[in-house]
C-alpha cells in the first residue's frame, strides 16, 4: 500500500502479545513508543490474529494492555483468523527444528503473518521469533511461501526510516 499524503509505502505489519505489552513494559517502553506512535499516525497497517486476542484475555496479562487492545487494535486493525493451513505451518517449523515443541504458540504468530502476506510481524520475543528468523525463512522459502521478516519494534523503526 501507499500513502499519496506522506509519499511513503504503508507496511502491513503483524504483531504478537510482546509487541503490544512493549508499549507499556517499562523496559522497552522508550524503545517500542516510535512504533506505536507510526501506527496512529497511519503509517502502519496491523495485523492481529485469534492467537493475539486469546493471549491478551489471559488473566495474567494486564489490564491496561487489554484496555489498549480493546480500544485501538480491536477496531482498527486487519484481523485474521488460525486456520488448517496455519496449523500445519506452524508444526513444520517445529517438525524442521526452527524452534522446540514448547514454542508451537510462537509458531502459529509467524504461521499466521505469513499467511496473511504481512511485511513484518514485529515481536520482542528475541529467543522464538526475532533471533530464529533465518530459520522460518528457509522453511518458508522450501514450501514456496514468503520470507517473512521478523524485527523488533526498534530495529523495524529503524530500518523504516533507512527506507526512506
Amino acid at each position: 500500500m501507499y500513502n499519496s499524503e506522506t509519499h511513503k509505502e504503508i507496511k502491513r505489519v503483524y504483531v504478537d502479545s510482546s509487541a503490544v505489552g512493549g508499549k507499556f513494559n517499562k523496559r522497552i517502553a522508550e524503545q517500542t513508543k516510535p512504533f506505536w506512535d507510526a501506527v496512529d499516525r497511519g503509517e502502519i497497517v496491523i495485523i492481529v490474529s485469534d492467537i493475539l486476542e486469546q493471549e491478551i484475555r489471559d488473566a495474567r496479562t494486564p489490564q491496561r494492555v487489554k484496555d489498549f487492545f480493546d480500544a485501538s487494535l480491536k477496531t482498527r486493525a486487519v484481523r485474521i483468523m488460525t486456520t488448517e493451513e496455519v496449523r500445519v505451518l506452524a508444526k513444520r517449523y517445529i517438525s524442521e527444528n526452527v524452534v522446540g515443541n514448547d514454542s508451537f504458540a510462537d509458531c502459529l504468530h509467524v504461521s499466521l503473518a505469513t499467511l496473511a502476506n504481512a511485511d513484518v510481524l514485529v515481536s520482542w520475543n528475541l529467543t522464538h521469533m526475532v533471533n530464529n528468523s533465518d530459520g522460518y525463512k528457509k522453511i518458508n522459502k522450501m514450501l514456496g511461501y514468503p520470507e517473512i521478516e521478523i524485527l523488533t519494534p526498534e530495529k523495524f523503526m529503524e530500518v523504516q526510516h533507512d527506507e526512506t
